[in-house]
């Protein structure tokens, strides 16, 4: 992807974002949140995995 594209998704992304959290920022907390618990829960789950490997 040519850098001047990739510059302008980034700042199309990040004002998207802004605006987001500005407008709506009890459900923008909740998807923060849904995705960090995802996260987390993914991480867990490769931790048990390789425990469950080493056992």
């Amino acid at each position: 992807m040519p850098p001047r594209i990739r510059a302008v998704l980034i700042w199309i992304i990040a004002i998207f974002l802004v605006y987001a959290v500005v407008t709506s920022p009890e459900k923008a907390a909740d998807v923060v949140e849904a995705a960090w618990s995802m996260i987390t829960g993914a991480f867990a789950s490769f931790g048990r995995f390789f425990s469950s490997l080493t056992t």
